[in-house]
C-alpha cells in the first residue's frame, strides 16, 4: 500500500485553493460538499465559481497566498495554470505545514485526490497513488453500475438505530451478527425499496428476537474453506462472502498476505500452519480448537491452501463437528493441481497425451513411498504429485526402478499461480539434481506425462511487472 487512505471531517474548516480556472473551481467545489469553508487566492474567477461563490464563507484574496494565509488551514489545493507558481505556493504550504495538492504534478503532493463515488453517508474513493487518474474514473465509472443510488439510505437508516441495537444486543460478535442480517436481509430490501416505515417495522420484530436470542449464547458455526494455490483471483465468490463474515480464522502456511488481506479485517487470526516435520499445531488439536471456537458462538473459518478435500485433510476437520452437531460449510477451492498446471500451460488431459489424471501424495513414511506402482504406470496418463519435494530424489528413482521411462517428461512447479511461479521442466531421470541445482524450496508439486512438453507452447503469459519481482523464473525453464 503506497498510500494512507483516510477521509477527513472539513466541516466548518477553511481550505484553500490557488488558481482561478476550472481545475480550481472543480477542487473548490468538492471542499464546499465536504462542508469546508472555501479561501481562493486568485486574480479572476472563471464562470465555474457561479454557484460556489454564494456559499457560506466563501472568500477571495487577489493575490498568492504567504504563510500566515494558510496557518489556519487544513488543506491546499494548488491548481494554477501557471506550474511555476504552483510550486511556488507549495513550498509555502509546506513551510506553514499544511498538506498541498498541486494538479498534475504527483511528485508534489502531499495527499492525490482520489475518485469519488457518493452515496452519503456510503462514500467509497479509488485511488491510484496519483499514477492513472483515468484508470481510477474507470474503476469509478464500474463501481457506480453497481452501487445502488438507495444505499445511502440504508447507512442512514442504520445510523438512526445503532443506539437502540447497543442497549438491547450487548455483545458485541451478536450484534455485528444482527447487523448483517439486517444488511443482508428483508430491511435492508424494504429501505432499498423506500418502504420506511415498513422497514422500521420488521427493523423492531427482528432487534426483539435478537435481544431475546442474545441472552443464551448462539451456537457458533464453521466455515471449512479452499484458497486455492496462491492467486487471490482464483478464489470464489462463496469464499469471500464467508471470509467477511468470520469471527476468527485457523489458516495455514500455504495461504498468502494476498488472501489472508482479503479476510475481515478484525477478525481474529491463529496460524496454524505445518512444514514437513514440523508442525505448529497438531491436527488433532487444530479439529478441537475449531470445536471450541464453535461453542463459544464463533464463526470460523478454516482456510487452507488448494481444497480442503484433496490431501487437505479437510474430511478429519470437519468430522468433530458433524459427531458434535456443529453446523459447517464446505467450500471447494481450486486444487494445486489444476490451478498451477493451468498457469503453466501443462493441460492435465490432452488428446494427443493423456486421457486419464492421478493425483497422489509424495510423503515418504518412515523414508519408503508406498504407491500404487501398476496403477501409476499406465499410458497416456499423468501424474500430479502433492507434497513430494522433500522426497523426490528416492521418488522418482522408484518410478524408474518400477518402469518408467528415464526421459519421461516432468515439471515441478514452484509457488504455482503467484508472482514468483517458477516451471522448472526436465525428465524424470534429471529432475531431482536440477531442482537442487536451482534451489526450490517450495510448495511445489510434481506433473509426470508427456503433456509436460505443451508448456514451453502453451506457458501461461505472466505480466511484466510480475515477473519483474519473480524468482528465479516466472516462466518456464526448460531445462
Amino acid at each position: 500500500m503506497e498510500q494512507l487512505p483516510i477521509f477527513l471531517n472539513l466541516n466548518g474548516r477553511c481550505v484553500a485553493v490557488f488558481g482561478g480556472g476550472i481545475a480550481a473551481a472543480r477542487k473548490a467545489e468538492i471542499a464546499v460538499r465536504a462542508g469546508a469553508v472555501v479561501k481562493v487566492f486568485a486574480e479572476q474567477l472563471s464562470e465555474e465559481f457561479a454557484e460556489i461563490k454564494q456559499t457560506k464563507g466563501f472568500s477571495v484574496v487577489t493575490r498568492a497566498p504567504c504563510v500566515d494565509d494558510l496557518t489556519d488551514c487544513m488543506l491546499v489545493y494548488c491548481a494554477s495554470e501557471e506550474m511555476e507558481q504552483n510550486r511556488k505556493v507549495y513550498a509555502v504550504a509546506r513551510e506553514a505545514r499544511v498538506l498541498c495538492n498541486v494538479v498534475d504534478l504527483p511528485e508534489l503532493c502531499d495527499f492525490t485526490m482520489p475518485s469519488i463515488i457518493d452515496r452519503s453517508p456510503v462514500v467509497i474513493a479509488v485511488s491510484t497513488a496519483g499514477t492513472s487518474p483515468i484508470l481510477g474514473r474507470m474503476i469509478k465509472a464500474r463501481l457506480e453500475t453497481l452501487l445502488p443510488a438507495a444505499y445511502g439510505r440504508i447507512a442512514a437508516f442504520v445510523g438512526r438505530y445503532r443506539k437502540r441495537a447497543a442497549a438491547s444486543i450487548a455483545d458485541f460478535t451478536q450484534r455485528r451478527h444482527f447487523w448483517e442480517r439486517v444488511l443482508d436481509g428483508s430491511v435492508a430490501d424494504l429501505v432499498l425499496a423506500g418502504k420506511q416505515a415498513e422497514a422500521a417495522a420488521e427493523f423492531d420484530v427482528q432487534l426483539e428476537a435478537a435481544a431475546r436470542g442474545a441472552k443464551h449464547r448462539q451456537q457458533g458455526e464453521v466455515y471449512l474453506v479452499g484458497a486455492g494455490p496462491g492467486d487471490p483471483d482464483l478464489l470464489t465468490f462463496k469464499a469471500l462472502r464467508l471470509m467477511q463474515r468470520a469471527d476468527v480464522v485457523l489458516y495455514d502456511r500455504l495461504v498468502g498476505k494476498g488472501i489472508l488481506n482479503l479476510v475481515r479485517r478484525d477478525a481474529e487470526r491463529i496460524y496454524v500452519g505445518k512444514l514437513p516435520k514440523e508442525h505448529t499445531m497438531p491436527q488433532e488439536e487444530i479439529s478441537q480448537l475449531l470445536l471450541r471456537l464453535a461453542k463459544e458462538g464463533k464463526r470460523v473459518l478454516r482456510l487452507k491452501g488448494g481444497d480442503p478435500f484433496v490431501f487437505g485433510r479437510g474430511g478429519e476437520e470437519i468430522e468433530p463437528l458433524a459427531a458434535a452437531g456443529i453446523p459447517f460449510q464446505v467450500v471447494p477451492g481450486i486444487t494445486a493441481a489444476s490451478g498451477c498446471a493451468a498457469y503453466a500451460g501443462i493441460p492435465l488431459t490432452h488428446r494427443d497425451h493423456a486421457q486419464t489424471c492421478v493425483f497422489v501424495t509424495g510423503h515418504a513414511k518412515e523414508g519408503r513411498i508406498n504407491l500404487d506402482w501398476e496403477l501409476l504406470l499406465q499410458p497416456r496418463q499423468t501424474v500430479v504429485v502433492y507434497m513430494g519435494l522433500e522426497s523426490i530424489a528416492e521418488l522418482t528413482r522408484q518410478f524408474i526402478a518400477k518402469g518408467a521411462p528415464p526421459s519421461l517428461p516432468v515439471a515441478l512447479i514452484d509457488n504455482g499461480t503467484r508472482p514468483n511461479q517458477q516451471v522448472l521442466t526436465t525428465t524424470l531421470d534429471t529432475i531431482a539434481e536440477k531442482s537442487a541445482k536451482a534451489g526450490i524450496k517450495g510448495p511445489a508439486i510434481l506433473i509426470i506425462g508427456s503433456v509436460v512438453r505443451l508448456s514451453e507452447r502453451l506457458g501461461w503469459y505472466v505480466p511484466e511487472e510480475q515477473a519483474s519481482k519473480a524468482k528465479p523464473a516466472a516462466m518456464p525453464v526448460t531445462e
